[in-house]
């Protein structure tokens, strides 16, 4: 029993420190290490993960679900777009909320809830959105100085005072979901 008890202990400490140092617990995770350096905090990307059970995407998606946004089920690749492309994985879908109440008011068929060359850029679909702003994000704000939400905001919305302020409050939101043990 003592054995028993002393394993569940483990466990629970050892997906504390998972979901301090990268954002998600280690249920359901079968990894296999690349990179076989001694490393006190490895970078999660230098992990192999197979079949996932990523925290992230169930508090999203419970978070977009609870807006009646149509994100909702695009919430893995939020996350895997933000991932690739190496952004906080809250930023995209927290614009959402500020351009377009998550999706739920944009141009009929543009699937831009992103408020994208001020709402006329019309894409093919959710998922090709989701990757182009992820992309897009890193390459012409993140690799060009624009490291936080305000740098973002004077570049992404320009007269806007607000805006910034709006997303940080979504990513927020985003997190209460989550600290609320709604996953």
């Amino acid at each position: 029993m003592k054995i028993l008890i002393a394993i569940l202990v483990s466990l629970l400490l050892l997906n504390a420190v998972a979901r301090e140092l990268w954002g998600c617990t280690l249920i359901s995770y079968s990894a296999q290490i690349k990179d076989a350096r001694i490393n006190r905090y490895p970078n999660p990307k230098s992990l192999e993960i197979e079949n996932i059970y990523d925290t992230r995407v169930i508090k999203l998606r419970n978070f977009l679900t609870k807006h009646n946004s149509p994100l909702a089920p695009y919430a893995e690749i939020f996350v895997k777009s933000a991932d690739k492309h190496n952004i906080d994985w809250r930023l995209v879908p927290a614009i959402t909320g500020v351009e377009s109440s998550f999706g739920k008011r944009i141009p009929p068929k543009s699937y831009n809830a992103y408020g994208w060359a001020n709402g006329k850029h019309k894409f093919e679909s959710w998922e090709s959105s989701i990757e182009h702003v992820t992309k897009t994000l890193r390459e012409k704000y993140y690799e060009k100085g624009a490291t936080t939400i305000e740098k973002i905001g004077r570049k992404y919305a320009p007269p806007s005072s607000t805006w910034s302020k709006n997303v940080r409050f979504f990513m927020n939101q985003i997190d209460q979901e989550a600290n609320n043990g709604n996953f």
